[in-house]
């Protein structure tokens, strides 16, 4: 007998929820707009500029009227330019995913899956992007699962092993905008800033894992980011047949 995992046609694999969510408020128009720029709002004033230190940064303006908060029962509008700021921020994702090739029930084997998304904003204090699983093992087949992948240290392993009696399923992040955590010097994880492909592996956990971070915009072109799966079944190990699936949910937050 063999199996595979999929998403949500039940093989082994993986099944990607993508939530974006924010602290601040999403611009739902704008006022101007070209082939590759996009202005939300605008504002009429004196002067104004910004001011940086090593810890702070302050944007001031000048000159302008009629500022203040207005309400009423079904709207709220923020008057003025620092008011009425809005934070840009969008997450596209490729959808679910399925691992392949097929992992037999005896004599083990492994199966991969990668999930694209490419993350834009243009808040000039930049995003924050964090990955967890819906459940603990995060990949079943009803009572059955592949244990979640545990390093061997506080950091991920820069190659994924499975013992011979067991398996396993982790997550690697890959892109310019990774977290520490997941850089590597080409031989160990969180020393060092490559980004080895297939290397620095974590486990999929129902506690976020923060896997990118950026502290610029980067709109109109967007940062790509990919999660790699992969689930692994030892060469004496007896993996149950089924058809396996793991939920991820990926949140993505203006800094």
């Amino acid at each position: 007998m063999r199996y595979i995992t999929h998403t949500q046609s039940r093989r082994l694999g993986i099944l990607i929820a993508v939530g974006v969510l924010s602290s601040a408020s999403f611009a739902l128009a704008y006022v101007a707009s070209s082939t590759n720029y996009r202005i939300q709002v605008d504002s009429v004033n004196g002067g104004g500029l910004l001011s940086t230190s090593t810890s702070y940064r302050v944007e001031d303006t000048l000159g302008e009227a009629g500022v203040g908060t207005s309400s009423s029962a079904t709207f709220s509008l923020k008057a003025g330019y620092q008011q009425m700021q809005d934070v840009y921020l969008a997450l596209a994702p490729s959808g679910n995913i399925s691992l392949s090739p097929n992992i037999p029930v005896n004599g083990g084997g492994a199966a991969d899956g990668t999930a694209a998304f490419t993350v834009t904003t243009d808040n000039i204090a930049g995003y924050s992007m964090t990955v967890a699983s819906t459940l603990a093992p995060a990949l079943q087949s009803g009572a059955n699962n592949f244990p979640n992948y545990i390093p061997a240290g506080a950091n991920p392993d820069f190659i994924f092993t499975t013992p011979s009696a067991s398996a396993r399923f982790g997550f690697s992040p890959e892109g310019s905008d990774i977290v520490q955590r997941f850089k590597d010097n080409g031989a160990a994880c969180n020393i060092g800033a490559l980004d080895t492909a297939a290397a620095c592996w974590d486990v999929l956990s129902t506690t976020p894992t923060s896997v990118a971070l950026r502290n610029t915009a980067n709109n109109p072109s967007g940062s790509a980011l990919s999660l790699r799966f992969h689930a692994a079944s030892g060469a004496t190990n007896v993996q149950p047949a089924g058809s396996y699936v793991a939920t991820a949910t990926v949140t993505v937050l203006p800094l």
